[in-house]
């Protein structure tokens, strides 16, 4: 029987294209410790990953590099993910490393890491979607576990705070395999039961313990949930991808309790003093509205018909006393300046002049005689005394001079 002979080539070449054909080889991760880790020149990293068992050589090409956020040290647990393939010169197969992280809590902050650079990225950590928390609230809903210090501390701080309050528990699994869909199924739950606000939380413990709500599900139902949640996860320190997402972040369950909830005996006290000030403000209005109204009574009293006339009748009277004052005054110096009159006239009166003894002298037409010229010789003259008149023929006439007379 003839056998077949292949070249060491060919049997490399098959090797490799069976683990390329291999599904898994192509996409795995490996964990282990590192040993031999040789960081050279040109930028590769050359390392052994070995367990109890076995070893395994590993490479991680300069262009992989950004799949590494820490140095690799001897010693270290680390998880490598990446691909199993031959190296057909050598005829050896190795580890092609992706990306390497710590192992263990080191490999769930790689995660979470990530998973929190993914979501910011989406948007979902956005304050644009962050829902107030109503100031006044009738039912607490509360997402955790129905046993445990977080939910005990809820329930009390809550109550204590304001008894009227009505707290919906959904009994959640916090930790474990099924606690991320157990979480975002209470949360959905208490969203149709129409809570006023919502506490998702769980006492503090391990990264771990605490990976739940690092969990993308959680997140999502956070985000999506149109009811206000508060993330009250393990201690004020511990932080995970639930307080990003959340509208607001409690550092414990306690705190959560106490932002939920507003103090009813501080909100009596409010109420109170809001109506001591409504009272006191609503009697200083009243108060001057009286004056007001007080102010428009006496205009109106001023302004009325019958003050007005009463008014316009004062003010007539006085127009009229005044009138006959002025009145009596014009007519008082009228009366003297007459008497003044009547006086000078008596000095200018003929009469006056004739019972003096003086004499008025007038022709027969009665055109007055002042000069000799006027009166011709054998005419009648009317001669004026003071009871009568003397009719007299002129005789003869001289002339005489009576100024110069009386100057001599």
């Amino acid at each position: 029987m003839k056998q077949n002979v292949y070249t060491v080539a060919q049997v490399n070449s098959y090797i490799k294209n069976m683990f390329m054909q291999d599904f898994m080889l192509q996409s795995l991760f490996v964990k282990g410790e590192v040993s031999n880790c040789k960081y050279h020149s040109s930028g590769h990293i050359y390392f052994t990953l070995k367990d109890e068992k076995g070893t395994i050589s590993c490479v991680m090409f300069a262009g992989n590099r950004s799949g590494l956020a820490f140095r690799m040290q001897e010693g270290q647990q680390v998880v490598v993910g990446g691909t199993v393939d031959v190296y057909e010169r050598d005829g050896k197969y190795q580890l092609y490393a992706k990306q390497i992280v710590l192992d263990g809590a080191g490999l769930l902050y790689e995660k979470f890491e990530q998973l929190k650079a993914e979501l910011e990225e989406r948007g979902m950590f956005d304050s644009c979607y962050k829902q107030p928390l109503p100031r006044y609230i009738k039912t607490l809903g509360v997402v955790t576990a129905s046993t445990g210090a977080a939910v005990r501390d809820i329930i009390n701080i809550a109550t204590r705070r304001n008894p009227y309050v009505q707290i919906v528990l959904y009994p959640a699994i916090v930790q474990g395999e099924q606690a991320a869909l157990s979480i975002a199924r209470g949360i959905r739950v208490l969203e149709r039961f129409g809570v006023d606000v919502m506490i998702v939380g769980r006492g503090g413990g391990s990264i771990e313990d605490l990976w739940a709500f690092n969990e993308e599900t959680v997140a999502q139902a956070i985000f999506d949930c149109s009811i206000p949640v508060i993330s009250a996860v393990g201690h004020e320190t511990d932080t995970t991808i639930a307080d990003y997402v959340a509208d607001l972040r409690a550092p414990t369950p306690s705190a959560a309790a106490e932002l939920a909830v507003y103090e009813y005996w501080q909100y009596e006290e409010m109420l109170r003093e809001y109506g001591s000030t409504l009272d006191r403000l609503l009697k200083n209005k009243l108060d001057l509205y009286r004056g007001y109204l007080e102010n428009l009574g006496l205009k109106l009293k001023y302004l009325s018909p019958v003050n007005q006339i009463r008014e316009k009748r004062t003010y007539a009277l006085k127009l009229e006393e005044q009138m006959e004052n002025a009145m009596e005054a014009a007519l008082m110096r009228k009366r003297h300046l007459l008497e003044v009159y009547i006086e000078r006239l008596k000095g200018l009166s003929p009469l006056d002049k004739l019972k003096q003894g003086f004499s008025y002298v007038s022709d027969e037409e009665g055109r007055t005689v002042s000069t000799i010229e006027a009166a011709e010789t054998g005419k009648r003259l009317r001669v004026h005394v003071r009871n009568g008149i003397i009719f007299a023929k002129t005789l003869g006439k001289e002339s005489v001079e009576w100024e110069q007379k009386r100057r001599n």
